[in-house]
């Protein structure tokens, strides 16, 4: 099937040639006929999935285009209204449509004007739902989409939803689009929506099949290495690196640019001008690597992300769908890659039976791998290379001096001196220490006597990266950068100028664990690939 299929007007159609889309995703089979329809609609699909098309280039398609705003749609955060904003407006820009963001963090005044012009508002739930109590705006679209909303829900935002609709008419086509179904969302739908049409993408299509995953396994002290050492290997065009918490983004933003890298940092923390201001410039590809929260990065759009970098695994499987579906979009092939400590290994375990989906393991590529990759490229480009007449003149004037041999000989060192690769050769763990650890996780659950006492060395057996004291993960939330307190810890305390007290005699001080919740110390000079 193919979008052509859907009988779309020749200006939508002209904009969906143009994004590069051919074939409908599942859940865009499934939604796009049933709104064409004018019936309301219940879909779950993860994020990542094509939900944004799904209702959006139905709702482009049946727009009477009358001056009124025939849209609204309500989406649980800033940057989210931004994406969504973006692709309507890209969609139905050859329909002449416009369209209009509402948010906290900025003019009212300046919202409120643009809502006057537009035919569809994307709007966040308090802003949206303050404005209509104030009587500073007056909508009564035919349209109203509910997207994300479990995520409204994990939010705070039900009650606003709630209200909301207090304001909106009685003849509507409500579409709610959630990745989870839970009660309180089920309990909503029934409230708001009539005799709705339910659609569901199974399991088997939770990750885009356009999307190579695979993860290599490494030690803590070794997430930096491997992350440089790929972007050698693997030389993404455009990339989005993940991580837990808002200050491993920052530094990690810090130490790329310090390699020669092109990176911004997007979290919570971040005003929301520059928070806009990274976002089109990561589109725009003057940056080439976002390093990013979950939560930050929720909802972004960008249709040539080549590759996306989990730095650090997420705490469950559905902010792995939402990262990786990040690339892959729009019919494109995409890559996702893990970089995973021994420790988290079961987790991983855990994500790959969630989605259903196969990651492959491999093992970080030594030099020497990337040398050869390097080289053969670079004898592909000279066999493609259609030869300039103007350097005719410099070749002429060298063999003066030197013989041809010579002259490529130096003519090569030159191009592949930027590829120089820095770092320890072996980074990670082989093919058969992964063997070795699935089998190690077997017996773990093998019964009774065998967790603990074949688990190997201590520093292949580390908390998950923020655990704390036993305590489930902190969430990436708002404003908290504080590391996580250890008030357990065994370590002794520091005295004041930072230093360890002597250790007591009899003091049994356990090892320092390289996965330890506290911050990472900056980067010496060693280690590390680095770009010329």
């Amino acid at each position: 099937m193919e979008f052509k299929d859907f009988n779309f007007k020749d200006e939508l159609m002209q904009a969906i040639n143009k994004a590069g889309f051919t074939e409908p995703s599942p859940i865009q089979k499934d939604a796009i006929p049933i709104v064409l329809s004018g019936k309301d609609i219940v879909a779950q699909a993860q994020t990542g999935t094509g939900k944004t098309a799904a209702f959006g280039l139905p709702i482009l398609q049946n727009l009477r285009r009358d001056g009124s705003v025939e849209a609204l749609v309500i989406v649980p955060t800033r940057e989210l209204a931004m994406q969504v904003s973006d692709e309507l407006f890209k969609f139905g820009k050859f329909l002449d449509i416009k369209t209009a963001t509402v948010y906290g963090g900025t003019s009212y005044s300046r919202q409120i004007k643009h809502t006057e012009n537009a035919s569809i508002v994307i709007a966040t739930p308090g802003r949206l739902l303050d404005l209509l109590k104030n009587e500073q705006i007056t909508i009564n679209p035919r349209f109203i989409v509910l997207d994300e909303a479990d995520e409204m829900l994990d939010m705070g935002f039900l009650e606003d939803i709630k209200n909301i609709f207090k304001f909106m008419p009685k003849e509507r086509q409500t579409l709610l689009f959630s990745a989870t179904m839970p009660e309180p969302i089920k309990d909503l739908a029934r409230k708001i929506l009539i005799e709705p049409e339910f659609v569901t993408v199974t399991k088997k299509d939770m990750t885009n099949t356009n999307i190579v995953q695979s993860f290599y396994v490494v030690e803590e002290y070794e997430r930096d290495d491997a992350l440089m050492r790929l972007f050698d290997f693997k030389n993404p065009t455009k990339s989005i690196v993940f991580c837990k918490m808002k200050r491993d983004v920052d530094r990690l933003a810090t130490y790329l640019v310090s390699q020669g890298y092109s990176a911004k940092a997007l979290h919570g923390d971040l005003e929301q001008r520059q928070r806009e201001e990274v976002i089109r410039a990561f589109k725009a590809s003057t940056i080439e690597v976002l390093v990013a929260t979950d939560v930050a990065a929720r909802g972004l759009d960008v249709s040539d992300v080549s590759h996306v970098f989990n730095y650090q695994l997420p705490f469950d499987s559905e902010p792995y769908v939402h990262r990786i579906g990040r690339t892959g979009r729009g019919g494109k092939t995409g890559a996702a890659v893990s970089i995973v400590t021994p420790s988290e290994f079961r987790s991983l375990q855990k994500i790959q039976a969630n989605i259903g989906a196969m990651m492959e393991a491999k093992v970080v590529p030594t030099i020497d791998d990337v040398k050869s990759k390097n080289h053969t490229g670079f004898m592909a480009n000279i066999k493609n290379q259609v030869i300039d007449p103007a350097v005719c003149n410099i070749i002429d004037a060298l063999k003066e001096e030197f013989d041809l041999s010579t002259i490529a000989y130096k003519l090569a060192t030159i191009l592949t001196e930027k590829d120089q690769v820095k770092g320890r050769n072996k980074i990670g763990k082989s093919h058969q220490d992964i063997a070795t650890l699935i089998e190690r996780l077997k017996n773990d659950r093998g019964g009774s006597g065998s967790r603990g006492r074949n688990r190997g060395p201590r520093n292949n057996d580390r908390r998950p990266s923020g655990d704390r004291d036993g305590r489930a993960p902190r969430r990436d939330g708002e404003g908290d950068n504080r590391a996580p307190r250890r008030d357990n810890d065994s370590r002794p305390p520091r005295n004041d100028s930072g230093a360890s007290r002597p250790r007591r005699e009899g003091e049994n001080r356990p090892p320092r664990r390289d996965n330890d919740s506290r911050p990472p110390r900056p980067r010496g000079e060693g280690g590390g690939s680095r770009r010329g």
